[in-house]
């Protein structure tokens, strides 16, 4: 039985005279948690560009769920069920912590929000299921004591518990995150690997994450891929990478 969820097939993008990915292939099981990892400069954000549609690759495919959405737009390959972190945060400063999670939900919506300015019978009933919803995600997360709260008033690593929180408001098949440990305390990062690990347990979502912390990957993945000036150099369990010596060469150095 073919358990594969999100399959990337030779991949290659150029900007100009310079080729960021040259035949990337690699495929993602339902319910794993798969990591890129890689130098700077090796491609992994231009990878995630790819799939989620803020670029359209120059060759390759990129099949979710067996159909084809290679270069459809972001915000339909959104609505297929893949939903996705930035490096930096991207939460809404005017919002509150509840809000931010709220605007995960319109994606999925129907009403969309120019409706929802006029509160239409169906943008109320929307509203009050995505109220519901984010708040139960807070609750999961820890953090229904943040709602009224803005980002700013939060420490680093909330605020992206709260990211992450918008991406679970999705209810997507596949979340992919961008370093998300990236600027976290050794505390933080634990928790936040801990929560990852919760939402796969208990959503039973799919993950495929960017992340330089290399103590991390090797704790929280089922397979790690390892990408190298746009190519792929290495695929396999965290032990068969660690060990792998073009791995060692390029990237991983002392990690033993």
């Amino acid at each position: 039985m073919n358990n594969t969820l999100l399959s990337v097939s030779q991949m290659v993008m150029r900007f100009g005279g310079i080729t960021a990915l040259n035949g990337v292939s690699f495929d993602i099981q339902k319910g794993a948690i798969t990591s890129l990892i890689g130098p700077n400069g090796a491609g992994k954000t231009t990878l995630f560009n790819c799939v989620t549609g803020m670029y359209k690759p120059t060759e390759g495919l990129v099949t979710f769920n067996g159909r084809n959405i290679t270069g459809m737009a972001a915000h339909n390959i959104a609505r297929q069920g893949i939903a996705r972190t930035f490096q930096n945060l991207a939460l809404f400063g005017g919002l509150t912590v509840l809000e931010n999670l709220m605007t995960g939900a319109y994606l999925k919506g129907s009403s969309g929000l120019l409706q929802g300015v006029f509160h239409t019978p169906s943008t109320r009933q929307e509203n009050a299921k995505a109220t519901h919803s984010a708040m139960e995600i807070l609750a999961f997360l820890g953090l229904e004591n943040t709602q009224h709260l803005l980002p700013s008033e939060l420490s680093y690593g909330m605020q992206k518990q709260v990211e992450f929180g918008r991406a679970l408001m999705q209810k997507s098949d596949v979340i992919l995150l961008d370093e998300p440990m990236a600027g976290m305390s050794s505390t933080e990062k634990s928790q936040m690997s801990v929560l990852i690990q919760r939402v796969r347990q208990t959503m039973g979502i799919t993950f495929l994450i960017v992340e330089h912390d290399i103590p991390v990957v090797m704790d929280i993945s089922d397979k790690i891929v390892v990408l190298d000036f746009g190519q792929k150099i290495a695929e396999g369990t965290p032990a068969q990478v660690q060990n792998d010596p073009a791995v060692i060469a390029a990237y991983l150095g002392s990690v033993h």
